[in-house]
């Protein structure tokens, strides 16, 4: 199932609150339970729906124009930092597993199971092979905001930094991209609050830039997480 982009997110979040059978919600628009989408019929929804698909549009040509400097290899990762055998990948799947792991082979360089959460499908995984590990700020996202701009070391830092990485599903990894929250949701909403902090400390502590439609996608994210609290 596809998630949906931050133009949908503004309009999710209001209609938590505010849709009912047959009505419209104080943005103008309302939810259609059979197919799950969200429909505009006045202002300001309309307006809002312009004002988001414009923001898209200016992410994603953001994101090409940074997409021909950009290169993997300049971003050091799945590194054995300590030389121990268990690269990077592998201590993350150790590190997270809510079992004691398996191995391929009696070295234990190479993780086959254990069990793990994948919170952006909300789905249990007990084979390594399953997973990838996603940068929950992509890097090539990070090159195009700041990070074209450091060196071989701290490019090294964030590719390894296990506050960045997280055990997924291979699909989910590969549908997020390089994308933001502007572009990329989980499909798990309730994941929402916290992909919404992961995402907003990780830029700040590495001091990437926050694009306007970015920091409004942060916002609604963070939002989720006063709509849970209210939650009886």
């Amino acid at each position: 199932m596809p998630t949906r982009p931050f133009a949908a997110l503004l309009f999710v979040i209001a209609s938590l609150a505010h849709s009912h059978p047959g009505g419209l919600d104080s943005q103008g628009g309302h939810i259609d339970r059979a197919t799950g989408s969200y429909h505009c019929h006045r202002e300001p929804c309309l307006t809002l729906h312009r004002q988001q698909q414009q923001a898209e549009q200016e992410a994603r040509e953001q994101n090409r124009a940074f997409s021909g400097l950009y290169e993997r290899k300049d971003w050091p990762h799945w590194l054995d930092q300590d030389g121990d055998c268990q690269d990077t990948r592998a201590e993350i799947l150790i590190a997270t597993s809510q079992v004691p792991v398996t191995f391929t082979r009696d070295d234990r360089c190479t993780v086959a199971t254990g069990r793990w959460h994948d919170p952006y499908s909300d789905t249990v995984f007990t084979s390594a092979s399953e997973l990838d590990i996603d940068h929950r700020v992509p890097l090539r996202h990070a090159h195009g905001h700041g990070g074209d701009r450091w060196d071989e070391s701290l490019r090294r830092q964030f590719a390894n930094d296990p506050a960045n990485l997280l055990p997924v599903s291979a699909s989910a990894n590969r549908s997020k991209g390089a994308g933001s929250p502007v572009l990329w949701l989980p499909e798990n909403r309730s994941y929402w609050c916290q992909y919404g902090q992961h995402w907003q400390g990780i830029k700040q502590r590495y001091q990437l830039l926050i694009t306007p439609p970015e920091q409004q996608a942060i916002e609604s994210l963070l939002a989720t997480c006063q709509v849970a609290q209210k939650r009886p």
